[in-house]
């Protein structure tokens, strides 16, 4: 499980696009796009996105550990990737991650925003369809491994479309929200299915949750103290970018990644000095922090405070420095 075959890049083009698009179904770009979306689009597109997005993954990830259909077996195929070796793979969270953040941004938008609705649907298929194939590529799922996982994504997004409004109102409005969006992700991140050997699943199922949890406080929070939504200089889809707007664009979205990193490294790192002083293990026993006290802990924590610190705290940075 910790080697991999040796190997030789034939086609450098295919090699990097690939290996890019895989990197579009996993950590950095989540904690980029969906921020982004927020600071500089449309705060009602980014909730909807994330409301997909975390339940999506969660049905994906516990799908995994509870199929137990193994990858492609290595050879005949050769792994690009070691991290995500130890998963299952049936269904692909790449494709569930790709199919539902690339469509449901596309729906969100497309009546709220002037641009070519063949446009919009063809962005959205191609970028699912370079993550689906980056899956392939690098050799980490079988044919019907994607598939699957577009096509469960896909049922999902049909049959959670009539109810965002609805959802949307509720975790706005409703005063068991906080409580709800804390404890709820908690429980299922605690009674995650248990495997016969350790696998990263649980910790980045975890990882996500915290993430919505947080965000979905925070839209809470914001909606409760009249925090308003974007109307400033913003990346609108349809809108031509001027050079004005695109310095209030990058600023928005650096300042604003700076502080997210920063949020994230010092909360893990207090969570994971109390969590081992609490269990007697140095911070950097790796098979201390894979077991189910410290692991849900500590990540949901950390990503919780990632989720909060990016819709509260850095939109009133941004409008504390003028970026708004």
């Amino acid at each position: 499980q910790g080697c991999t075959q040796k190997y030789i890049v034939k086609n450098y083009f295919y090699y990097y696009l690939f290996k890019f698009s895989a990197a579009l179904g996993e950590e950095i770009f989540y904690i980029t796009f969906l921020p982004f979306t927020y600071w500089n689009i449309d705060h009602s597109v980014s909730r909807r996105m994330i409301i997909v997005w975390s339940i999506v993954m969660y049905i994906g990830q516990v799908s995994k550990d509870i199929l137990k259909w193994p990858r492609p077996l290595s050879p005949p195929v050769v792994k690009l990737e070691m991290r995500t070796n130890a998963e299952y793979g049936m269904p692909s969270t790449h494709a569930m991650a790709a199919t539902a953040i690339s469509f449901s941004f596309f729906i969100a938008t497309m009546n709220q925003y002037k641009y070519p609705f063949e446009l919009g649907l063809a962005a959205a298929f191609v970028f699912s369809t370079l993550v689906c194939l980056s899956r392939l590529y690098t050799g980490m799922h079988t044919v019907l491994d994607v598939i699957g996982g577009a096509l469960i994504s896909a049922m999902l997004l049909v049959l959670l479309y009539p109810a965002w409004d609805t959802i949307d109102h509720l975790l706005l409005t409703s005063p068991f929200c906080p409580l709800f969006s804390i404890v709820v992700p908690l429980v299922l991140c605690y009674n995650y299915p248990k495997l016969d050997y350790y696998s990263p699943t649980r910790g980045d199922t975890t990882t996500i949750l915290g993430a919505a949890a947080g965000a979905t406080v925070g839209f809470w929070l914001n909606n409760q103290y009249s925090a308003s939504a974007h109307t400033g200089t913003s990346a609108q889809p349809g809108l031509p970018l001027t050079s004005s707007t695109m310095v209030f664009v990058l600023a928005r979205f650096f300042t604003g990644i700076l502080v997210v990193l920063l949020t994230r490294w010092l909360t893990k790192s207090v969570v994971l000095g109390v969590l081992g002083y609490r269990y007697q293990f140095p911070m950097g026993d790796l098979q201390a922090r894979r077991r189910l006290e410290v692991e849900v802990p500590y990540k949901f924590v950390t990503y919780s405070c990632v989720g909060l610190t990016a819709t509260v705290l850095v939109p009133l940075l941004h409008q504390l420095l003028g970026l708004m």
